[in-house]
């Protein structure tokens, strides 16, 4: 009955069977589903992965003439000199009374710039001269007195002949005259010495009155009216050596500091240019006067003469100067800068046998072929073509990155 029963179950009605036959139609719209679903869910994956954008690196393409300053063999650094300046000081000790200059006073050589008080000099210079009137007077009377000794001999001499007085008086007569010459010798001798001390005088009265040595511009005034000046330290604190200072604005130049390891870079008359630290924009034409044959041994340099071919009335003394070096014209020619451009060596990769560069164009990269050429440098590679010089680049691209493919720096992501 078991088994009976079991076949029973198992027997299919025909009323089930027309149910399991219509049943058999829906299977195709079921698979047809399924592949649908399947191919927007890939598409939807092939837009999302579309969509996400690859973060890289950049880098800007420069110019070679860019990369380098024009021509520039070496830069050093210094301060403008004069090579003629003086401070003006008196030549005696004495009190200012006048003091005729001012800071930024222009001056000519021999012009007055302070005077001395000259009391005591003048007076000096008043008894020498009274003295030396004194001496000549004194020439003069000797001198009268010889001719008047001479004449007396002569005719004593006549008389002697004539035996009218003795011979004795003849010869205390010539005996007087060569004494009288003697004495007017040593008078005027005493004379020319009384001139000497009217001259010694009158150049200490001139020294009251102090000029300038040459023209040029005062950089400093160092002494008021009331006092001492000396040429002489003496006095301590107390006494002035010095009145100002006059600088020859002609003879301004520039002293660099070059380092003994490139100063056989630097030749006698080579072309340079000088940028004053105050006006960063002037480039002033300049040239190299020498090279001074002595080292610092401290800082390891050789001192350079660097002479300004224009000068200028903002070039002032000790103003700090940065010197380029400059290769001749000649040279400047036969180096000129290559054409194209210079971009990272990493920014360079192979794709299919080629190399190529990605270019950043608004959010996507953009591949371009190019024929990259070495530069003597491990990192750089010149690029003739393909590239123009501010076009951004991407730095070691990865494998994924292809042509169209949206990026986005990391510069630009933070």
């Amino acid at each position: 009955m078991a088994n009976a029963d079991l076949l029973k179950e198992l027997r299919i009605e025909k009323d089930q069977r027309e149910t399991q036959g219509g049943g058999l139609g829906r299977w195709p719209w079921i698979v047809g589903g399924v592949v649908v679903v399947v191919v927007l869910a890939g598409l939807v994956g092939w837009w999302l992965m579309g969509s996400r954008a690859v973060e890289v690196q950049t880098a800007q393409a420069q110019s070679p003439a860019s990369n380098a300053a024009a021509g520039a063999v070496l830069q050093a650094t210094g301060y403008v000199t004069a090579r003629r300046q003086a401070t003006v000081s008196a030549q005696i000790t004495g009190t200012l009374t006048h003091v005729l200059i001012e800071e930024g006073d222009h001056v000519k050589q021999g012009q007055i710039v302070a005077r001395l008080d000259d009391s005591q000099y003048r007076a000096a210079l008043e008894a020498a001269r009274k003295q030396a009137a004194a001496s000549h007077a004194l020439v003069d009377q000797f001198q009268a007195q010889l001719a008047q000794n001479q004449r007396d001999a002569l005719r004593m001499e006549s008389l002697a002949e004539k035996g009218l007085v003795a011979k004795q008086t003849a010869e205390q007569a010539r005996t007087l005259v060569d004494s009288t010459r003697a004495q007017l010798l040593s008078q005027q001798r005493s004379a020319a010495s009384s001139d000497a001390q009217v001259v010694e005088a009158q150049v200490n009265f001139d020294y009251c009155v102090i000029r300038s040595p040459f023209d040029g511009v005062i950089t400093t005034k160092d002494a008021q009216v009331g006092e001492i000046v000396s040429p002489f330290s003496a006095g301590g604190g107390f006494t002035r050596t010095g009145i100002g200072t006059v600088v020859d604005m002609d003879s301004l130049e520039v002293d660099v500091d070059v380092n003994e390891a490139y100063i056989g870079r630097v030749k006698p008359n080579m072309p340079a240019e000088a940028v004053l630290d105050a006006y960063p924009d002037w480039k002033i034409p300049a040239h190299v006067i020498a090279i001074v044959p002595a080292a610092d041994r401290g800082k390891a340099t050789v001192k350079v003469r660097v002479a300004l071919e224009h000068k200028d009335s903002r070039i002032v003394p000790d103003m700090g100067v940065r010197v380029s070096f400059l290769e001749s014209k000649e040279a400047q020619q036969a180096a000129q800068a290559p054409k194209g451009v210079l971009i990272p060596a990493n920014a360079i990769a192979q794709r299919e046998g080629h190399a190529v560069v990605f270019l950043v164009t608004g959010d996507k990269a953009q591949q371009r072929a190019v024929t990259p050429e070495s530069t003597g440098k491990d990192d750089m590679r010149l690029v003739p073509a393909g590239v123009e010089a501010g076009d951004t680049v991407v730095v070691s691209p990865p494998e994924s990155l292809k042509d169209g493919t949206r990026i986005t720096t990391a510069k630009s992501k933070e």
